[in-house]
């Protein structure tokens, strides 16, 4: 998948519309106005919001989970991160995903369910930074360019936790995820910022992975 130029996806974000955090009537406007001119992403993006708690069912589950948007360019990106609270304002158990098209951030979707993630520990004071700069990458296509040929990445995800937070990265190949170099355009992007894990896993190795969609959450 071919990257587009990411100086304009950064160039864009003094581009954006002032609004509320909640995706108001207002905002959600303004958002539908930039994605009719921006400039487009290779493909669409969604942004999702949910809470976990261990042991609730799928069904509460899914109601949980909440699409906020879907965004097809990078000033309807800008426009609903900034009408969307940072992550340092969400409650512990919550969790922001952006997914490639208008996948759910379920292991299971058929999407997904042949993937896995690397996931990472950072500091509750380095996760804005660290979030802003995984959206960024993954819009402009720039850690596709570090994963296996026939692998692509599905998505990042920020949790919120008590301690440190925990990130995602997404890919829907996990017998490729060895040769991927991903955390290393990682570190790339975010020299200064110390994780405190990093490891990757295989979506159905996890013990509460279920091949059917109706599933139990216990992450």
């Amino acid at each position: 998948m071919a990257a587009f130029n990411v100086d304009s996806v950064r160039e864009s974000e003094n581009k954006v519309y002032p609004g509320s955090p909640q995706l108001a009537r207002k905002a959600i406007n303004e958002i539908d106005t930039s994605e009719q001119t921006g400039v487009p992403l290779n493909t669409p993006w969604t942004f999702w919001l949910d809470k976990t708690v261990r042991g609730t069912s799928a069904a509460q589950y899914e109601a949980s989970l909440k699409k906020l948007y879907t965004v097809n360019t990078v000033q309807g990106f800008w426009s609903v991160y900034n009408n969307i609270p940072d992550p340092s304002e969400l409650s512990s158990r919550y969790s922001y995903h952006l997914m490639r098209f208008v996948t759910r951030p379920v292991w299971e979707d058929e999407y997904n369910s042949k993937g896995g993630h690397w996931r990472l520990k950072c500091h509750k004071h380095d996760t804005p930074t660290v979030w802003k700069e995984l959206l960024l990458a993954a819009i402009g296509e720039q850690l596709s360019e570090f994963m296996a040929e026939d692998d692509e990445i599905g998505g990042v995800s920020v949790s919120i936790r008590d301690r440190d937070d925990i990130i995602q990265i997404w890919n829907t190949k996990s017998q490729h995820a060895e040769a991927a170099t991903v955390i290393t355009k990682v570190r790339q992007l975010l020299p200064k910022v110390t994780f405190t894990t990093i490891f990757y896993k295989a979506f159905q190795s996890h013990e509460a992975f279920e091949s059917e969609k109706a599933f139990k959450v216990k992450r």
